[in-house]
């Protein structure tokens, strides 16, 4: 056994592509058991999305439905009462990666900056991430996304702070990569239209080219997943097997790689789908009813 608390001995080497159904729903389920790393937590109900205020006693719920399948939780902005998520998974046990959601809104910029450097001051917050996919957006400048993160560094000196984006921004934008203490990648195989039986090895590369960019600093992967259903994108292919298949595969490199995934996601949303199409609402572990999903 790892230091992580994976029971992985049997998964080492495993070609899960081989596996049935029945069986992959067996490790999907031990894996969880055993506690990933970490997970993207939203605490949404059906019919919420950004824009809904969202109670203590709605994120206890959630939270107790995954808390003891992970070690970490990943949480994305600090208003309209995400603010809460971090106190109340540090009362379960968990350790937090916390963010301020930014964007082209800067007086609510103001108020997710403000919220995060308070959450981390009062002890709810393990590693602060100052804004996610904002480069990628185009929502915000280099030059306005460095000030930023120079301000909460400066506020919380003894934190480790870092920026959220796909993974290629950190070849891209190095003067951002140079702020960060911590490089958080987001590598998603799925978007990049990868077949399921490439799309670890193409991971693999995707968390090179970050730890490449950012220079001996420690790499996260914050986002990855695999949607069970929705249309096609290109040569990936969204399926109940082949989500199971991901996840599997998924775990077992960060066990032999020592690498730290949270994984996306933690429940099906529907809001996601005007963004995203068919698969928007498909990549949770668990559905939007908190039902767990593979088995």
């Amino acid at each position: 056994m790892s230091s992580k608390g994976y029971q992985f001995m049997s998964l080492s080497g495993m070609n899960v592509l081989d596996k049935s159904s029945t069986e992959l729903e067996a490790l999907t389920q031990t894996i969880l058991k055993n506690q990933i790393h970490g997970i993207s937590f939203s605490p949404y109900t059906e019919g919420q999305g950004p824009g809904t205020p969202i109670t203590e006693e709605q994120i206890g719920q959630r939270l107790d439905v995954i808390s003891d399948s992970v070690q970490w939780i990943r949480s994305f902005s600090c208003t309209e009462g995400n603010e809460l998520i971090p106190k109340i998974a540090k009362q379960r046990g968990l350790k937090t990666l916390v963010g301020a959601w930014l964007n082209d809104d800067l007086e609510n910029n103001e108020k997710e900056i403000n919220n995060l450097i308070a959450t981390a001051k009062a002890g709810y917050v393990d590693i602060v991430a100052v804004g996610n996919e904002v480069l990628l957006r185009e929502d915000l400048t280099e030059e306005q996304l460095i000030n930023y993160i120079r301000r909460v560094k400066e506020a919380l000196p003894d934190f480790e702070v870092g920026y959220v984006d796909a993974y290629y921004e950190f070849e891209v934008h190095p003067k951002v990569t140079e702020q960060c203490d911590v490089i958080l990648a987001n590598c998603y195989p799925f978007w990049e239209g990868c077949a399921l039986e490439y799309s670890i090895l193409y991971m693999k590369d995707m968390y090179r080219r970050a730890v490449r960019a950012g220079n001996g600093k420690k790499v996260i992967i914050t986002e990855t997943g695999w949607p069970n259903e929705g249309p096609k994108e290109w040569g990936a292919e969204p399926s109940y097997i082949n989500a199971m298949k991901y996840f599997i595969g998924t775990y077992q490199w960060a066990e032999e790689d020592d690498i730290d995934v949270f994984y996306f996601s933690s429940f099906d949303e529907t809001w996601k789908v005007e963004d995203e199409g068919g698969v928007g609402a498909h990549w949770g572990l668990w559905d939007k009813d908190g039902q767990f999903k593979y088995g």
